[in-house]
Order: structure tokens, then C-alpha cells, then sequence
């Protein structure tokens, strides 16, 4: 279990910065995804933060934003458990990286935590200020397969199942 103090060691960028850091980690340990933190060799895909052996990685001498941890965590969550597991930097379907960012948006949601800590003006290719338009609603790209695994409801079949819409998620791992 990685504590605060440690995550505090690492060099985390605004916005956010260390203590959304510190509940982001908090969070993903208590729904079960695995976090380490350890210096990397070599490149990581995201600056300081990478899927290593079915946990997300945090290399503690590089810059990182908090954000992407949610992000990183979100590939994990949303894979079938025996892919989970093992997954290594993974290439993903386009599917699954829509709903790795809707169940970022929600985590950062029940974190407490502004959508500006997930899409960073460094993030998404510059794509950032475009998806938090695409969230300022009740739905965004990726909410539907959230809702057909059974993660979350589309704000339109919430009712109907008898939950509460997205961003409230009705579990965390796929």
C-alpha cells in the first residue's frame, strides 16, 4: 500500500499537484487497482506515469500530472480482469480509451477533484478543452459502454434500471 507521505515524494504538476495526487492514489487502492511507485528506464507513453504489469506505474523523479493517473487507471478498469492483470503499456481499442476517459471523468467526480486535474491544457493532445465540453453534460463519449457493461446507467436508462446516472458509477472494475 502505497501511503501519502509517499506519494507526497513524488513531483506532481498543477493543476492538482500533490493533493489530488494524494486522494486520487487513496481512491485507486480502495477500488483495488494496484500502484507503484518506482524509478522507469526509458520512455513512458504519459510523462511520468505508465500501466507496468497490471498496475499503474509512477516514476518518482519525473514531472507527472495527478490526472493521468486517473486516466492510466481507467485502461485498467475498463479491461476484462484477465487482461488487467498483466497489462503493459497495452494497445487499446478506440472504445476502450472513450470509456477509460468517461470512467476518469467520473472518478475525478466522486474524488471531489475539478475535470481540469483529468484534462490538463498538456493532455489529450490538445484536446483537453474540447472534452470538458463533451462532459459539461450528463453524458460524454464513452458513458455507453460504461452503461452496456453494466459500470454505469446513460442518464436516459438510469430510471429505468433503477440507479443513479452517470457520473455515479454502480462499480469501478469492468
Amino acid at each position: 500500500m502505497i501511503t501519502p507521505a509517499e506519494v507526497a515524494q513524488c513531483r506532481w504538476l498543477e493543476p492538482g499537484g500533490t493533493a489530488a495526487a494524494q486522494v486520487i492514489c487513496a481512491f485507486l487502492q480502495e477500488i483495488g487497482i494496484a500502484l507503484r511507485i518506482e524509478p522507469v528506464e526509458g520512455d513512458m507513453f504519459l510523462p511520468g506515469i505508465d500501466v507496468h504489469q497490471g498496475a499503474v506505474r509512477i516514476d518518482p523523479a519525473r514531472d507527472a500530472h495527478p490526472g493521468d493517473l486517473l486516466h492510466e487507471a481507467g485502461h485498467l478498469a475498463v479491461v476484462e480482469a484477465e487482461r488487467r492483470t498483466a497489462a503493459s503499456a497495452f494497445e487499446v481499442e478506440p472504445g476502450e480509451e472513450m470509456t477509460a476517459i468517461a470512467w476518469s471523468v467520473a472518478a475525478a467526480k466522486h474524488c471531489g477533484l475539478p475535470l481540469e486535474v483529468v484534462f490538463h491544457p498538456a493532455g489529450y493532445r490538445g484536446g483537453s478543452q474540447a472534452l470538458l465540453e463533451a462532459f459539461a453534460g450528463p453524458m460524454g463519449p464513452g458513458v455507453p459502454l460504461l452503461s452496456a457493461w453494466g459500470m454505469s446507467a446513460e442518464p436516459s436508462r438510469a430510471a429505468e434500471w433503477g440507479r443513479e446516472p452517470f457520473p455515479a458509477m454502480t462499480r469501478w472494475l469492468r
